[in-house]
């Protein structure tokens, strides 16, 4: 299943993990915000949410994000990248 399939899979919970700030500004539709710097304390809340499309500005912590998170036993967690690609992707 490639990228946009993901998105588009209404199983699939989209994660900003961005500031609050940052997700104010813009943010794809119906996506879930959980900073970065949050995700040590709402794990479990996260296990509920798989399975997972993470994005964020650039991909860079949605990157950090998923590996986290896939080295925390999460089998299905996918980098968006950034959210206006997400965003754009999303039908």
């Amino acid at each position: 299943m490639n990228l946009q399939d993901l998105i588009n899979d209404p199983a699939i919970t989209i994660v900003d993990v961005r500031t609050p700030g940052e997700f104010m500004g813009g943010n794809v539709s119906g996506s879930v915000n959980v900073p970065l710097d949050e995700l040590v304390d709402r794990i479990e809340e996260l296990k509920a949410m798989q399975p997972m499309v993470l994005c964020c500005e650039s991909g860079n912590r949605s990157g950090q994000a998923v590996s986290y998170l896939s080295s925390n036993g999460f089998e299905k967690v996918y980098n968006g990248g950034g959210w206006m690609s997400v965003d754009s992707q999303k039908s």
